[in-house]
């Protein structure tokens, strides 16, 4: 644990790169988990939960939709966690390249999440 945060530490003090984008993904998770939540539609027996370009929307359940807010969480909190972890392995530019990535992840469950809405 001592090492977790000297790496923090030291991402504090001279990586502000990883620190801004690690951020950002915070702020970026939390918007995705708060419009994940607001959405849930309980009352509703069927719902469309994914997009396929193959198959199409898929149905399922109001349940099933709890996937995103889960999504959200390992998203924000799991991957700044690996992002340090990798920062103490591999160094700055592979911790930004891994920050950004989990970026372009979230922006796709986000907008999956849309269409999905705007589908059903």
């Amino acid at each position: 644990m001592s090492i977790f945060k000297e790496d923090f530490i030291k991402i504090y003090q001279n990586e502000r790169g990883v620190l801004v984008l690690m951020i950002f993904n915070l702020l970026l998770s939390i918007a995705l988990i708060i419009f994940s939540i607001v959405s849930l539609n309980p009352n509703a027996s069927v719902v469309k939960v994914g997009y396929g370009d193959i198959g199409g929307y898929r149905d399922g359940t109001w349940v099933d939709m709890l996937a995103y807010p889960l999504l959200a969480l390992i998203f924000g909190v799991f991957h700044n966690l690996l992002a340090v972890r990798v920062f103490h392995k591999r160094g700055s530019g592979m911790a930004k390249f891994f920050l950004l990535t989990t970026t372009m992840l979230i922006f796709g469950t986000l907008l999956v999440l849309i269409r999905a809405l705007g589908e059903g």
